[in-house]
């Protein structure tokens, strides 16, 4: 089967990377990661990646932390996790590129969008660090963001469940979860894909999310190729 979408951006949790550990980082599962990606990057797929840093720090419960600071140190963790990603890469042969919102010339270039497009065209995959550069704003924020700069067709969104409930299946056994969802009805009911401020980026510049399930890596290669996996966010017609 062929690719669905010729470009994509990939938004890959912190905790993901971390495994069954919970925190930290497992190079096991960032080297089958990116085999995954690897496979639809041979076949001609454009992708960017926007990893988070939760594995690493979680800035909310950082107790009585100014926010600015705690975010700061978040997105230093999201470098970390981008130079792992780009490690586990170059291992498996393929051409990569770590940008980042905060200057730190000595272990990544600097995030210029119009050279992040043309690493893309040249097939090379480009992970984004620091998030926006800002605090106040999510790595799901920053994935909308750099999708709509660079022009990606969709937003792959990795999580550690296989879609979007209309309720945490965890805690509700009967938690229904949906095939396609509108960006007005996540926000309306608040199912929690991402904050409002990415969904109303994706809404407005038309990016559809897919939601799906990273405990099978191949899921990625599975969603690049238009096959059925978990749940597709998508602008009301």
């Amino acid at each position: 089967m062929g690719l669905n979408y010729q470009r994509a951006l990939i938004k890959i949790s912190g905790e993901a990377l971390a495994g069954e550990k919970k925190t930290g980082l497992d190079y096991d599962v960032v080297l089958r990661i990116c085999k995954s990606i690897q496979k639809s990057v041979n076949e001609g797929a454009q992708v960017g990646i926007v990893v988070g840093g939760g594995n690493l720090w979680r800035g909310r419960s950082s107790g009585g932390m100014d926010r600015t600071r705690a975010d700061h140190i978040g997105m230093l963790g999201t470098v970390m996790n981008a130079l792992a990603l780009a490690d586990a890469f170059e291992s498996l042969g393929v051409d990569v590129r770590v940008q980042t919102a905060i200057a730190m010339q000595q272990i990544a270039e600097p995030y210029i969008r119009n050279k992040a497009v043309r690493h893309l065209e040249k097939g090379r995959v480009v992970i984004f660090g620091c998030g926006t550069g800002n605090p106040f704003f999510s790595t799901d924020t920053a994935a909308a963001l750099r999708a709509a700069e660079t022009n990606a067709q969709v937003i792959l969104k990795a999580t550690m469940v296989d879609g979007v409930y209309d309720s945490d299946p965890h805690k509700n056994p009967a938690a229904k979860r949906y095939d396609t969802v509108s960006f007005s009805e996540m926000l309306a009911k608040g199912l929690g894909v991402m904050d409002a401020a990415a969904a109303s980026l994706c809404r407005e510049n038309g990016i559809p999310v897919l939601v799906f399930d990273l405990k099978d890596p191949d899921n990625i290669c599975r969603a690049l190729n238009g096959e059925s996996v978990g749940t597709l966010v998508k602008e009301e017609e």
